[in-house]
């Protein structure tokens, strides 16, 4: 049996066009691509647009692409895909294209956590805290970091979505020690209060000049379920994934783990892995789209960085074999033109392209992220998953 390939790129809240479900999360004419286009006007992205853009984007907008897609040498798959998870956080998302779906949303605290939360974390830690609000990661630690500074009490915040993050300077707090933490943190959210994700914030610089570190680290929940990786690891494959992706599963599942950072560092690591692993599945996310820019609503920082990945696809492409099957897709939605920063349900691009196949086939609107893992699945040969059904040709 050919030992296969399949790689998954997902591109942090890219997303194409409001889901039929989007006014009951606030998100009603949310279009992350199009307003992100719309904002920073024609983008050079000829590698996405050969891997089927145009055609994608023609689903949300109704109108018609403005070129065919050129899938040669090599061809592959194109569609969107809707979310049946009931949140539109990275957890729910990262989960949902594995294979598994969610039918309730983590919990979210708009108004900072419960007294019985922060008292019971105060006291793993031995220390008071700042902060306990729903707040911007930047604009928390310019507020409350001097204070942070003075008093060595950790800043304690959360956001729209189902996060407790912890923010404490380099300098004041050595990252392990954030972690453990973190960890502590962990335990205690549990149950109805199980956050998806705690998620360590380091920090350097002085007040006026705060900078957040690549430390950063997320404490996830397990899986409720078997997911894509655990089902490929099983198989005897080769599980490698790329920074915060072995976090978002709790690690389960994952043979290898390579760090990440910003995109540049998650490209310089997918890039390593095409030339090292020759089978497996390698799973990489660009989180800059959504962190540094659509949460800070740049649609110009956004439009940039779209075009430096597809100068990154152009060598990602080069590097992929007969027997691999890339996949490029998103998470969900963070439109950075539309009221407010918090992540926006969409539909998900989603392009599958391989140097063995002979035709561009269009999916349309896939019903859920699942189609994704099944998809990955049948082509590692692997058995089929509860959720999705794969779209490839036989």
């Amino acid at each position: 049996m050919v030992r296969r390939r399949a790689i998954i790129i997902v591109l942090d809240g890219v997303g194409v066009g409001a889901l039929p479900d989007a006014a009951a999360f606030g998100d009603a004419g949310a279009n992350t691509l199009l307003h992100v286009i719309d904002a920073a006007g024609p983008l050079h992205l000829p590698n996405l647009q050969r891997l089927g853009l145009d055609e994608i984007m023609a689903l949300s907008t109704g109108s018609s692409p403005s070129a065919s897609p050129v899938l040669r040498p090599g061809a592959g798959y194109y569609g969107r895909m809707a979310s049946q998870a009931a949140g539109k956080d990275t957890t729910s998302g990262h989960w949902e294209m594995a294979g598994l779906v969610l039918k309730r949303p983590f919990p979210v605290y708009p108004n900072g956590f419960p007294r019985e939360i922060i008292e019971a974390f105060e006291k793993a830690i031995g220390r008071p805290v700042l902060g306990n609000v729903a707040a911007s990661g930047t604009e928390i630690i310019k507020e409350l970091g001097e204070r942070h500074l003075q008093t060595g009490w950790p800043i304690v915040y959360t956001s729209a979505d189902s996060v407790f993050q912890i923010a404490a300077h380099e300098d004041i707090v050595p990252p392990e020690e954030l972690y453990r933490w973190c960890q502590a943190a962990r335990e205690i959210l549990q149950g109805e209060h199980a956050v998806g994700r705690v998620i360590a914030r380091p920090f350097i610089g002085r007040p006026g000049d705060f900078k957040r570190t690549t430390r950063r680290k997320d404490f996830s929940l397990s899986p409720p379920g078997e997911t894509l990786l655990d089902r490929a690891a099983a198989g005897g494959y080769t599980v490698a994934a790329i920074g915060k992706v072995a976090d978002i599963f709790n690690h389960r599942g994952v043979t290898l783990h390579r760090p990440g950072g910003d995109n540049e560092a998650v490209a310089a690591a997918l890039l390593g892995l095409l030339e090292e692993l020759p089978e497996g599945l390698i799973w990489g996310t660009f989180g800059d789209f959504d962190t540094l820019y659509g949460h800070r609503n740049d649609s110009l920082g956004f439009a940039a960085a779209l075009e430096r990945f597809d100068a990154h696809l152009e060598k990602i492409l080069r590097l992929l074999r007969p027997a691999d099957l890339l996949f490029i897709t998103a998470d969900h939605g963070c439109d950075p033109a539309f009221p407010g920063t918090d992540h926006t349900r969409e539909y998900v691009p989603l392009m599958a392209w391989s140097p063995s196949l002979q035709q561009s086939v269009p999916v349309g609107t896939r019903p859920t992220f699942a189609d994704l893992g099944a998809s990955a699945a049948a082509w590692l040969q692997l058995p089929p998953l509860e959720y999705g059904h794969s779209f490839l040709l036989p």
